[in-house]
């Protein structure tokens, strides 16, 4: 199995929805923020991706056929060129919108319990905190700015053809004319709102799934 779509999106930008979705357009199973979370040894591939390590790309997926959400948004270059037949979303949001969601999801109290873990997982989102904002993950211009340059940089780096810029909001007819999919019957799958991810969280943080 290889990778069919890249995420290049960066989390709390309707990356859980276009994981769903992607899932039920059969490119699955998708790879998530979640599956490093609840997967013992994964974690530990993107600490060594962090510090530049040459990494075995197709052993770090195996077994999956799509990828999103962080940290593979922050790896997309890499992915694109490792996997060159592969398409990329860049899942989108308003700036603002996207800052006050990771105020009270991926940057809450709960969030920053696990980035203070002493394990891989806390690794893993110390480093992406720090590679994307500088640890600054409070300061609305600091993060607006950067998710602001990924965005554009996603935009100039990969080639047009190649590139969907997409917003969950767009429901299934872009997304699946660029991946040449029939439109579902089903609705869009709206999903991981803010209440929900904080419930999941605060399970994560007390001991629930995290190793």
């Amino acid at each position: 199995m290889s990778i069919s779509v890249i995420g290049a999106g960066f989390g709390r930008t309707g990356t859980y929805s276009l994981k769903t979705a992607l899932e039920q357009l059969e490119f699955g199973p998708c790879y998530h923020m979640e599956s490093v979370i609840k997967t013992p040894g994964f974690a530990e591939h993107w600490v060594r991706a962090a510090t530049g390590a040459a990494m075995d790309w197709g052993a770090v997926f195996a077994g999956y056929d799509s990828a999103v959400d962080w940290p593979v948004a922050d790896f997309y270059k890499d992915l694109a060129d490792f996997y060159p037949k592969a398409k990329v979303v860049l899942s989108l949001r308003d700036p603002d919108q996207w800052f006050e969601s990771t105020q009270n999801t991926i940057f809450s109290a709960d969030a920053n319990k696990l980035m203070a873990m002493p394990n891989a997982v806390g690794q893993t989102m110390r480093l992406l905190a720090e590679r994307n904002f500088n640890m600054q993950i409070h300061d609305r211009d600091v993060c607006i700015a950067a998710f602001r340059k990924h965005n554009e940089e996603v935009k100039r780096s990969i080639p047009p053809e190649r590139l969907l810029v997409y917003e969950a909001k767009q429901g299934w007819e872009p997304l699946c004319r660029f991946l040449d999919r029939p439109i579902p019957a089903t609705p869009f799958p709206l999903t991981n709102t803010t209440e929900n991810f904080r419930t999941h969280l605060a399970q994560v943080a007390a001991g629930g799934s995290l190793h």
